[in-house]
């Protein structure tokens, strides 16, 4: 189930609950899932602590996001972003992607990830 721990842990919050975790599962898995999700606004959290907003444009395998019409959370802590209005992130330096509370349906996310832990 967890086969690869090492390559992708990522964490989706939906609202305010407790974080939904998945962990070891294939990239394509969250590839297919963020590919709906395009043109929605989602938040994306860095692993040097800057929280990106936007409107999700595209998304490749490797979890490498575009996002239009920017802001940053902390505008004091990170001045040089306020003019930044698209954006790449490098799938490597996402720490978290917070969704949509009506973006997230649980249910088939729960499919999906034990259809992908049983394997082929």
């Amino acid at each position: 189930l967890l086969r690869l721990r090492s390559l992708l842990r990522i964490f989706l919050h939906h609202g305010r609950g407790a974080p939904l975790t998945f962990v070891g599962l294939d990239n394509m898995l969250f590839y297919s899932y963020f590919k709906t999700l395009v043109g929605k606004e989602v938040t994306v959290e860095l692993k040097n602590d800057l929280t990106i907003t936007g409107i999700l444009h595209s998304v490749d395998q490797y979890t490498n996001i575009k996002l239009q019409n920017t802001r940053v959370a902390n505008e004091q802590k990170y001045p040089h972003m306020l003019s930044v209005r698209n954006c790449f992130i490098r799938g490597s330096v996402v720490r978290f992607i917070q969704l949509p509370k009506d973006a997230v349906d649980v249910e088939i996310l729960h499919d999906a990830t034990r259809r992908e832990a049983r394997g082929p």
